[in-house]
């Protein structure tokens, strides 16, 4: 049985995770975590989750029930994630995290980090968008600079980073394939007189509105034809799932910095 403790417990996805939780076999939840103004500190997590009386309190720090646990799932703010990778590496415990919006020093500052402790982080938890990376990677290799390539990503009016980690990462595998540098490859926004489109550009455009969970696009346009790959994520148990699924691996790996191409064997062993 892993044993887990799931941060922003009454966040849009932390209450997602601990409600599938509970009707699983295998995995179970020990504690709960908010942030300390939360009205839920101190109440028992399943009544605001439709779940009756738990028995777990919700508590504002992750240090008062990390010791209990196997695992650490979290989905907060990088800002968060980042005070919550500490905690798990000073109690030795792993840590699954799908906040995005990390900038280069707190990168960093995570790969120092894991070097002590066991992690999964990734942008997506979505089984589906992580075999559509793998597709993009290949699909890259074989059409190579003869097609244009886009990438067009929609979601909720609440979203406060953009463009999306995932995108952020479809980019990222792509041009990593195509030998492009990301710095200088990707074009965000068109306005105006911009010229014509060079061939190393990988364009990266965002929408948000309402209430749409998650949609990502990627277009190769070549002469003649285009290949368009899309994933549209329904609800967020997609993701959910995910993380589960991360949770239930990481606690058997060696310390390091993994993502859910290692969850899901789809990393290139040479």
């Amino acid at each position: 049985m892993v044993k887990t403790v799931v941060t922003g417990a009454a966040g849009r996805m932390g209450g997602k995770i601990i409600s599938l939780i509970f009707d699983l076999e295998d995995i179970s939840v020990v504690g709960a975590v908010e942030v300390s103004t939360h009205p839920i500190i101190g109440r028992d997590v399943g009544q605001g989750l439709g779940l009756g009386k738990t028995g777990i309190i919700v508590s504002d720090k992750l240090a008062d029930c990390i010791e209990k646990a196997d695992v650490v799932i979290d989905f907060t703010n990088h800002e968060a994630s980042l005070n919550y990778l500490k905690v798990a590496k000073e109690k030795n415990k792993a840590i699954v995290i799908g906040s995005t919006g990390f900038n280069d020093n707190e990168m960093k500052e995570i790969r120092d980090l894991t070097k002590d402790t066991r992690c999964v982080l990734t942008p997506n938890m979505s089984v589906g968008v992580n075999a559509m990376l793998k597709i993009l990677e290949y699909c890259a290799g074989i059409l190579k600079d003869d097609y244009d390539v886009e990438i067009i990503e929609a979601h909720h009016n609440l979203k406060k980073d953009a463009p999306s980690g995932t995108a952020m990462q479809m980019a990222k595998v792509i041009a990593k394939k195509l030998g492009r540098d990301m710095e200088e490859s990707l074009v965000y926004s068109r306005r105006g007189m911009i010229g014509e489109r060079t061939k190393k550009e990988i364009g990266i455009q965002t929408v948000r509105a309402c209430d749409i969970v998650g949609e990502h696009t990627v277009i190769f346009g070549g002469v003649g034809e285009r290949l368009e790959f899309i994933h549209r994520a329904h609800s967020r148990d997609n993701f959910a799932r995910g993380a589960i699924r991360a949770a239930q691996w990481i606690v058997n790996q060696k310390n390091g910095l993994y993502d859910m191409q290692d969850v899901l064997g789809l990393r290139d062993k040479n």
